[in-house]
């Protein structure tokens, strides 16, 4: 009975560790409602990505999930040190199920094969998985109802860097205080959950392409990566 007992404590323990949204650290946290995720206890890596997509696939409810065509839930090595998140799929992405497939997903692999990385040794997602229709940013409303998923993908993921990609995936774990083009090329270092990866924003792929001077801007953000990288020893 007490062995009982204590596993099913380890269990609860493991479960709001996982998707505790609070242990994000803010001067000015954001409030981000919590969805009942199933528990990870016990389970691979690719096991617990395996259902945290199948409880994306359960979201009721939801305009972005009603309009598209496929679940987008992540690309690259699953036990890549580095994460790219961004802000959400596109046409192209919709179509084929993974992110940053389109023109600013062929930009993003140049920007990753100008520091030596591609597809192979990162892992890319969003902060929400199905594409809002016409391409239009995610509602308040759409990023705290993902908000719960996109911490649990973190902490399975366990990046030691965090590169956030664009305004929304900055905003949603930084702060809406923060202004993409003051917050980019600096590294700051929060707890998700059980991970603590370092965190640098740079402008999403799809802004570069309208503002293509703010490349330079880019590439110092890149070089500062691959010198994390090396300090990391990634």
């Amino acid at each position: 009975m007490k062995k009982n007992l204590n596993q099913k404590l380890i269990n609860l323990i493991e479960y709001y560790t996982l998707n505790n949204t609070s242990l994000i650290l803010n001067d000015k946290p954001i409030k981000r409602s919590a969805n009942n995720i199933s528990s990870f206890v016990g389970q691979s890596k690719k096991q617990k990505l395996d259902k945290l997509k199948a409880d994306i696939q359960l979201i009721k409810k939801c305009e972005l999930k009603q309009n598209a065509t496929n679940l987008v839930f992540g690309d690259g090595n699953i036990n890549a040190k580095i994460m790219i998140i961004g802000e959400g799929p596109g046409a192209n992405e919709d179509i084929e199920g993974k992110p940053f497939v389109g023109r600013a997903g062929k930009l993003l692999d140049q920007m990753l094969a100008a520091i030596n990385l591609d597809r192979t040794n990162v892992y890319i997602t969003n902060v929400v998985n199905y594409r809002p229709p016409s391409n239009r940013k995610p509602t308040e409303e759409e990023i705290e109802r993902y908000f719960p998923y996109l911490t649990s993908h973190i902490q399975i993921i366990n990046p030691k860097i965090l590169l956030l990609l664009g305004s929304t995936a900055l905003n949603t774990l930084i702060g809406n205080e923060e202004v993409i083009s003051k917050a980019r090329g600096k590294w700051i270092q929060k707890k998700i959950g059980s991970a603590s990866p370092w965190i640098i924003a740079s402008f999403h792929p799809a802004f570069l392409m309208r503002q293509p001077e703010q490349k330079k801007q880019s590439w110092v953000d890149l070089k500062m990566i691959r010198q994390k990288s090396k300090t990391l020893k990634i």
